[in-house]
């Protein structure tokens, strides 16, 4: 990041400001829990995070203007951190910061010249709630997505489950009883929030009750119990929530004590697959100036391709023996719709059987290999 005014002619003393605001959030941390939480909810409800310790995920980099930023498809946020911070995918702790919710002689802003920092000019008025939002960093850390689903993965990775069906276990927390969010979705008469270590989620369209149990919603006399819920994660206006519609719920004992320090690592998305393909399976009659296209589950390492596509004539009905190569093409592989398209420098021989495939190494960009997949198809006489 690259400050100007006289304040910040070298970054030392940038740095021992911030160390003063870390020092300061271990005893703000100490009055208020740490909340894992995403760039969606911070964006939708600054006033809820407003100076409260924080956990997020998003992709650090550095724009035009030196400032670090934290992004995802919803947005981005500033982050002012005092040290040296991975770019990429990263986990980012610190507080939340809504400067139009803070005077502007605030002390801790003071601290770090937030004119500066911010880029707020001084002859311009003091900006309103919403209009300059920050996260004072105190760690940045690389992180890996998830692959088993959990409440705090829900939180941190939003996208990574939406719509799908998924299992979780947590705290029941009736309608909220902790301020563990910071607002309702509204979707059933029944929703309840799932919490579990410092993240939660709501459940909605499933009424929490059982064989020989029933959880109160508006009393805590049943905070105490944890359960097993299943169902659809939706997501809107910052939230997410549980679809329990076709889910299912039970009660269940809680976990071993909470391990969201360790880092997480663990694997990705399901592997890549083949999900179509132009010509298809066993189509017959298909024109000796075609082309194919085929489109993968999720996104394919474009190195990965090289080498490693495998087109050639079946051997003919009864003979025995490997096939042969057809004439030399080329491939483009479009990241944007994830679709291969092979094109021919010569029409395809007619009345031939053209067998496509991929060499062992083709894998994702998680670097999880493609599975096995074959095409084959008749050329037009």
């Amino acid at each position: 990041m690259v400050l100007r005014g006289s304040r910040f002619r070298s970054w030392r003393p940038l740095a021992a400001a911030l160390g003063l605001l870390v020092a300061a959030g271990v005893v703000t941390a100490q009055q208020s829990a740490r909340r894992a939480t995403n760039l969606a909810s911070l964006l939708n409800y600054p006033a809820f995070y407003q100076m409260r310790p924080i956990v997020m995920v998003g992709t650090v980099a550095m724009d035009r203007d030196g400032q670090l930023r934290v992004s995802d498809e919803t947005g981005s946020l500033q982050v002012v951190y005092k040290g040296s911070a991975p770019e990429g995918l990263a986990e980012i702790r610190g507080e939340f910061w809504d400067l139009g919710r803070m005077n502007a002689d605030d002390p801790r802003l003071t601290a770090i010249d937030a004119q500066t920092v911010f880029k707020i000019d001084p002859a311009a008025p003091w900006p309103r709630p919403g209009q300059v939002m920050a996260i004072i960093a105190s760690a940045i850390t690389s992180a890996t997505q998830p692959g088993v689903p959990s409440i705090r993965g829900v939180v941190l990775f939003p996208t990574r489950y939406r719509e799908q069906k998924i299992t979780v276990v947590g705290q029941f927390a009736g309608r909220n009883l902790l301020g563990d969010l910071p607002d309702a979705p509204a979707r059933s008469r029944y929703d309840f929030v799932l919490r579990s270590a410092d993240a939660a989620i709501w459940v909605s369209n499933l009424r929490p009750r059982g064989k020989d149990f029933e959880l109160a919603l508006d009393a805590r006399i049943d905070t105490g119990r944890w359960l097993e819920v299943t169902g659809t994660l939706q997501q809107g206006r910052g939230l997410q929530w549980l679809d329990g519609e076709l889910g299912t719920l039970a009660l269940t004992k809680a976990p071993d004590a909470p391990t969201d320090e360790s880092p997480i690592q663990v694997m990705a998305a399901p592997p890549p697959e083949v999900i179509f393909s132009a010509p298809t399976e066993g189509e017959t009659d298909v024109e000796p100036a075609t082309s194919i296209r085929i489109q993968f589950s999720r996104d394919i390492a474009p190195g990965s391709l090289k080498g490693r596509v495998q087109v050639e004539y079946a051997p003919p009905a009864g003979a025995a023996g490997p096939g042969s190569p057809v004439t030399a093409f080329t491939t483009e592989y479009r990241g944007a719709a994830r679709v291969l398209e092979l094109k021919f420098t010569q029409p395809l021989e007619r009345l031939r059987t053209v067998r496509v495939s991929f060499g062992e190494g083709v894998a994702g960009t998680d670097q999880q290999p493609l599975k096995p997949w074959t095409l084959s198809f008749e050329v037009a006489p």
